[in-house]
């Protein structure tokens, strides 16, 4: 016997039952879909999955999708409950349940509880006459006729239909929030964080066209300095080393408090002589840090000897 060849079919039939199930899913897509869109959409919390065992396992892959697709969701053990887990869920969540009988002891343990809070259940199950189905406010059908496992016991196809149901959700979701690739950078937390984490001073600063302003040049000249700049802010270098930065706010506010005299006034006289500086190897998060403690949206990129290299705005650490 060719054990190659069988193994192939064999997988090529996993292949297409799976699929079929996910095709069988179309006709199950109905009013329950469109109303558990909806009613994630108008949450003002956050979207609590849950599920035990295989359903769990897919509930926190449909968390994360939701997540990273600007709904904030996490997953949820039911056990996990029971050992003081509560205090995450408030009235303003929506739980979504996950169980292919609908009938899973421990999910229906936790059912009360989240009743008792009055906080809405949307459950997927292949079985409509479940009791979860039953407890939920919307129930969305996932009914595989078989599964993959050529024994029809091992949870494949209706793991399968679930994941994917669940991504429809999450993509309906995208839709009705009218969501753009710019959104997807925003919630995305593996690429988000793992970009500001890496990414350094060095890689985002701007390093040409420098607006660049002796520390005695009066203030009328200076303003078109840092007009032309187009970073609201002029730096002031002594042998090449950082002494001072001036910023727009500091122009208006010395405007408004020496009004005529303002253009017999110079740079000095309003710089902040010690501005925060950054390492080109700062990295992204670091500098994102020292903007929100000292509240200033811009940092100076120097090396060690306090050389002027580039300038990092908030805008530049927006990745």
């Amino acid at each position: 016997m060719n054990h190659s060849h069988s193994t192939k079919e064999t997988a090529i039939r996993c292949l297409q039952d799976e699929a079929q199930a996910i095709l069988d899913l179309i006709p199950q897509i109905d009013g329950n879909f469109d109303r558990a869109v909806e009613m994630i959409y108008r949450c003002h919390g956050k979207v609590i999955v849950t599920g035990v065992g295989k359903s769990g396992n897919v509930g926190a892959k449909i968390a994360a999708t939701l997540s990273s697709t600007g709904t904030p969701a996490f997953f949820i053990n039911p056990l996990d409950v029971y050992h003081g887990d509560l205090g995450v869920m408030t009235r303003d969540d929506v739980v979504l349940a996950l169980s292919n009988s609908g009938q899973t002891d421990e999910l229906l343990r936790f059912i009360p509880i989240v009743l008792h809070m009055e906080v809405p259940i949307i459950s997927m199950s292949g079985n409509a006459e479940s009791l979860l189905a039953k407890y939920s406010t919307v129930h969305i059908q996932v009914n595989v006729k078989k599964e993959a496992c050529p024994l029809n016991l091992a949870p494949t196809s209706s793991t399968t239909a679930m994941l994917a149901m669940g991504d429809a959700l999450a993509v309906a979701l995208m839709q009705r929030r009218h969501f753009q690739p710019q959104d997807f950078a925003q919630y995305h937390p593996g690429g988000e964080l793992g970009k500001r984490l890496l990414t350094t001073a060095a890689d985002v600063m701007r390093s040409h066209d420098l607006p660049i302003i002796p520390k005695d040049m009066h203030l009328g000249e200076a303003i078109i300095h840092v007009s032309k700049g187009k970073l609201g802010l002029g730096v002031s270098l002594e042998d090449g080393k950082v002494i001072g930065l001036i910023t727009d706010g500091d122009i208006r506010r010395a405007m408004e408090r020496w009004q005529a005299q303002f253009f017999n006034k110079t740079v000095c006289d309003i710089m902040t002589p010690s501005p925060k500086t950054v390492l080109p190897t700062a990295k992204i998060s670091e500098i994102q840090r020292i903007m929100h403690r000292y509240m200033i949206h811009t940092v100076l990129v120097v090396d060690k000897e306090r050389h002027l290299l580039g300038v990092v705005d908030h805008y530049s650490c927006m990745i």
